[in-house]
């Protein structure tokens, strides 16, 4: 249902928000997530084997909490991002961004003209309730949706100011793996250059004024990214969740 989006009101008011990343499509697993409490799903389309359909019944199952559904698209493609956009989810992460001209063609792709290039279908998409919530959709969503790009190779970080000034960018987000590794250094948090490297992101992200997201990293628990001023951080896993779950069971039995 076409709704206020209430992470997006959380960071403007100053909160820091917590969200969980779906890789399983399942509907049962996103409401469970989303009753516990997290303030975003994050529907994992890059990585994940989720099709749009599965989409559709996970965001129907936190339709009646607060928790916001998000979706990482796999890539910056128009296509993608209106199909996403249609089923209504409420923000989109957009993959390896490293220009402010991929930036420019993300944000094209997710508003209507003359201000953008996005299809319109409102009339019976699900983002708008089917066409029950028209004239609230075309004067609401652009500024309802979330837009989160993420810095994840030497480029994008080399270019964060310039990226972070694009018009409609709502969040710039750090994905450290994929950071690290176009740097040279896959994984190697403890090297001095990529936890530089990290933390200075961090610091130039802030300082432009946009939000900043990121996943826990440097050794840094969600609450303790939070209090370094990361204003969304994507924490565990459905599956990580589960696995982490189930182990601890059986190490404590066969223990």
């Amino acid at each position: 249902m076409f709704r206020r989006n209430a992470l997006k009101d959380r960071l403007k008011n100053g909160r820091a928000g917590l969200g969980c990343w779906l890789t399983t499509g399942n509907p049962v697993i996103s409401e469970v997530v989303a009753l516990s409490g997290y303030d975003a799903i994050m529907l994992d389309h890059e990585h994940g084997p989720g099709t749009f359909p599965d989409a559709i019944a996970c965001l129907q199952a936190i339709s009646g909490t607060p928790t916001t559904g998000l979706m990482r698209v796999p890539w910056n493609d128009p296509i993608y991002l209106k199909r996403a956009l249609d089923i209504g989810v409420e923000g989109v992460m957009i993959p390896s961004i490293s220009t402010a001209g991929e930036a420019e063609e993300a944000v094209a792709a997710c508003r209507y003209p003359p201000r953008g290039r996005r299809g319109v279908a409102y009339t019976i998409a699900r983002a708008a309730d089917y066409g029950n919530a028209v004239a609230r959709y075309e004067a609401e969503a652009e500024e309802e949706l979330l837009i989160i790009v993420q810095i994840e190779t030497a480029e994008g970080f080399a270019n964060i100011e310039s990226i972070a000034a694009v018009d409609g960018i709502d969040m710039l987000f750090i994905g450290p793996n994929d950071l690290s590794g176009s740097l040279g250094r896959l994984r190697e948090f403890d090297h001095p250059e990529i936890r530089g490297a990290i933390l200075d992101a961090e610091k130039r992200i802030k300082t432009t004024g946009k939000w900043l997201g990121s996943l826990p990293s440097l050794g840094r628990d969600p609450a303790a990214m939070a209090a370094a001023g990361v204003d969304f951080v994507v924490a565990s896993a459905d599956l990580g969740l589960l696995r982490g779950g189930a182990a601890a069971e059986v190490d404590a039995f066969r223990g």
